[in-house]
């Protein structure tokens, strides 16, 4: 279901220090944005921001760049983090939010950057065949990745579908990933500090189990 078109989203989003309208100017430099040289982390297709807002209140020394293509969603999103981070006192500094399409991920991001961990939380399954390429685990965008993550740098990867689960393995073999984790039941799993998305808590509830991976980055032979 679409997101209804909400007129507050741009004015507000422009108004917001923790978003950045041009974030190419950005590319290769983006710890002179967060003022520090702690370790970034970067997640794709953020959604309504309550994953990256809970990873930034806990882990106040790892910086968060945040991105998604709809700007009414990251809006949401905006009012997700400060509303979280006002209610533990604590004021945002290091998380960024920007509206990008993420098949241009590198006009954005590179190997200067040196992205450590990135996460991709319940994308767009894309089952039929001719439309696989739009998978954010797809080959060509695995490929992408590898450009801007720092060597052994980690993707974290979580999804309701099998389909989706098991393409995936073989597209992180193909690009050079080692899987160092992998639960197809992550609520019974032994993983610690889980974070529940919207739609996790969603397809939980309707008994929809949860898959997770960790895959690192590796030299290709």
């Amino acid at each position: 279901m679409r997101m209804r078109k909400k007129k507050w989203a741009v004015p507000e989003l422009n108004a917001c220090p923790f978003f950045v309208q041009k974030p190419a100017e950005y590319k290769g430099n983006w710890h002179s944005f967060f003022k520090n040289d702690n370790p970034i982390e970067l997640e794709v297709g953020c959604g309504k921001g309550t994953f990256v807002a809970h990873k930034g209140l806990l882990n106040p020394d790892t910086n968060f760049i945040a991105v998604d293509l709809i700007s009414d969603m990251l809006a949401v999103g905006r009012r997700n983090i400060v509303r979280l981070f006002e209610e533990n006192r604590r004021e945002c500094k290091n998380i960024v939010l920007t509206a990008y399409n993420v098949d241009k991920i590198t006009d954005i991001i590179d190997k200067a950057d040196g992205i450590s961990r990135m996460y991709i939380n319940f994308c767009n399954p894309w089952p039929r065949g001719k439309h696989n390429k739009r998978r954010l685990t797809h080959p060509t965008k695995l490929m992408q990745y590898r450009e801007f993550l720092a060597d052994n740098g980690e993707i974290h990867f979580k999804t309701d579908s099998d389909e989706l689960f098991d393409d995936s393995l073989e597209y992180f073999s193909q690009c050079g990933f080692e899987i160092t984790y992998l639960t197809r039941d992550l609520h019974s799993s032994d993983v610690v500090g889980n974070i529940v998305t919207e739609h996790e808590k969603m397809f939980s509830d309707e008994g929809i189990l949860i898959k997770y991976l960790v895959a690192v980055k590796k030299q290709l032979s």
